[in-house]
């Protein structure tokens, strides 16, 4: 989604966010998923129990990413990032911006 009426600091800011918190999340989801593998290499589970985790993989999590990542405006999910954790407050750096706040 496009993000208008906002400085173009703003807008790179809000972009790198959004990627910075996508990895994160999808790092999370491959570790997950990881260990599936993990047990198969092992034997701790089949070839059909790791085909069915990867199948819910791709249609849960990575589905849940693709949309909250692609679908919902970029500032809503960074917005999201920082209450869910996933950003921390104090790595958002502090910006100057031309328009006056909301009252």
């Amino acid at each position: 989604m496009a993000m208008r009426g906002h400085p173009k600091h703003i807008e790179r800011l809000v972009r790198d966010l959004l990627a910075e918190a996508y990895e994160r999340e999808l790092q999370r989801e491959l570790r997950k998923l990881d260990r599936s593998f993990a047990a198969w290499r092992a034997g701790a589970i089949s070839s059909g129990e790791l085909s069915d985790q990867v199948h819910q993989y791709d249609t849960g999590p990575s589905r849940q990413l693709f949309k909250r990542y692609n679908v919902t405006t970029p500032e809503v999910t960074v917005a999201y990032a920082i209450v869910s954790g996933i950003l921390k407050r104090e790595e958002i750096p502090p910006t100057s911006c031309s328009r006056s706040p909301v009252r």
